[in-house]
C-alpha cells in the first residue's frame, strides 16, 4: 500500500505527488451505490473541489459525522481510502414494454377482465326488480340502452386508476399492486405515464370517475340510459300508474328516480347512467 508523506487537503501540507494519490484513490470509488460520484481531476493540486471530494468521502465511506476535508498519513480517512470499493447500485432494470400500461396493453389483455351488460348477471333480488322496471318502462314505450351490469373487480381497479392517473390525481408509482395485473404503471416518465393512462380511460370510455367499491362489483348496479317523448304513463311497482314529463330521459328527471325506487332500484345522484340497490 502506498503511503503519503504529508497531510492533503484543508489545512495539509499537500505536496503535489500526495494530492495525486489522493486524488487517484479518490477515482476508484466513482462508483458509488448512492450514485455519487468522487471522480476528481487527477493533477497533483489542491484544489475547493478536491477537499469538497474529501469531505463527501469522509461522511459517505468513512463513516464520519463531520468532514474536515484532509487527509493524513495513517489516519482514519487514509486508511478507508485503502479499503474496499463499495460495489455499484445495479442498473434499473427497464420495465417490459408490453406491461406498460396504454393503448397496447389495453387491446391486448383487458378482455380477460369482462364487464357484462346483461341483467340475467345481475345477483339475487335485484336482477328481478331490475327486470319488473324495466318490463313497466317497456310497457309505457320508453327507451332503454343497458351499458353495464356485473363489473369484473380487476376490471373496476383498471378503470379507477387509469382515470386517477390520467387526470394527475395518483402518481404512477404510487398506483397500489395487484397480483391479478401483470401491468406497470409506472413508465419511468410521468408525461409517458400519464398519457398511458389516458389511452386506457379513453379507450373505456370513461366519463366519469369508477369507483373500487362501486355495485357493479357485486351485481348490484346498473348502467342505462333511459329516454321518452311527451309524457311517460309508467306502473310503480304497486301497479299505480304515474304521469312523468319532461326531462324525458333518467339522467335528470326526479319523478322517475322516485319511481324506480318502488321497484328497489336507487338512481345514484351524480353519475347520470348509474342505478343501483341503495343508490351507490
Amino acid at each position: 500500500m502506498a503511503s503519503l508523506s504529508g497531510s492533503v487537503g484543508k489545512g495539509g501540507v499537500n505536496a503535489a505527488a500526495d494530492v495525486k494519490l489522493v486524488q487517484q484513490k479518490l477515482k476508484t470509488f466513482a462508483a458509488m451505490p448512492d450514485g455519487k460520484s468522487f471522480d476528481v481531476k487527477v493533477d497533483g493540486k489542491n484544489s475547493k473541489s478536491l477537499e469538497d471530494a474529501i469531505a463527501a468521502f469522509q461522511k459517505r465511506v468513512a463513516g464520519m459525522s463531520r468532514g474536515d476535508s484532509l487527509v493524513e498519513p495513517g489516519g482514519k480517512t487514509w486508511r478507508a481510502l485503502n479499503g474496499p470499493v463499495p460495489a455499484p447500485a445495479p442498473a434499473a432494470k427497464a420495465a417490459d414494454p408490453k406491461k406498460l400500461s396504454g393503448a397496447t396493453w389495453w387491446r391486448a389483455n383487458q378482455a380477460k377482465f369482462p364487464n357484462s351488460d346483461k341483467v340475467g348477471d345481475l345477483a339475487g333480488s335485484f336482477q328481478s326488480n331490475v327486470k319488473a322496471f324495466l318490463k313497466a318502462l317497456d310497457s309505457a314505450g320508453a327507451s332503454v340502452d343497458v351499458a353495464s351490469t356485473l363489473r369484473n373487480k380487476e376490471r373496476a381497479f383498471l378503470m379507477h386508476y387509469a382515470w386517477e392517473v390520467s387526470r394527475g390525481n395518483v402518481k404512477p408509482a404510487k398506483v397500489p399492486a395487484n397480483s391479478a395485473l401483470d401491468i406497470v404503471w409506472d413508465h419511468g416518465d410521468d408525461k409517458a405515464s400519464v398519457q398511458g393512462a389516458k389511452e386506457m380511460a379513453d379507450l373505456f370510455k370513461l366519463k366519469y370517475k369508477p369507483s373500487l367499491t362501486s355495485r357493479h362489483i357485486e351485481g348490484k348496479a346498473i348502467d342505462m340510459s333511459i329516454s321518452w317523448s311527451g309524457t311517460l304513463k309508467i306502473a310503480d311497482k304497486k301497479g299505480k300508474t304515474v304521469e312523468i314529463g319532461s326531462p324525458t330521459n333518467g339522467e335528470s328527471n326526479k319523478e322517475l328516480h322516485k319511481l324506480g325506487a318502488t321497484y328497489g332500484v336507487v338512481k345514484h345522484p351524480t353519475d347520470p347512467p348509474h342505478w343501483s340497490t341503495d343508490g351507490r
